[in-house]
């Protein structure tokens, strides 16, 4: 049967653990946001960068893909 000293040290290393992971998860978190902020951001140049391409192509005149027009 453990001792009460056994037991106090296995609280302890327990609450260090848990202690470690908190900062851990603070970090994990911190890393998340600025994973989706980046993401976001990607998503918003892309959405535009595809606006610029679609008004290029509205641009283009309409036989320009027809093989022997001139």
């Amino acid at each position: 049967m453990p001792t009460i000293e056994d037991l106090a040290e296995r609280v302890e290393r327990l609450v260090l653990r848990h202690e470690e992971l908190k900062r851990t998860n603070v970090l994990l978190e911190q890393q998340v946001q600025a994973l989706t902020q980046e993401r976001d951001s990607l998503r918003s140049r892309l959405g535009a960068a595809r606006a610029r391409i679609d008004v290029l192509l509205e641009r283009l005149p309409a036989d320009s893909g027809t093989p022997g027009a001139a």
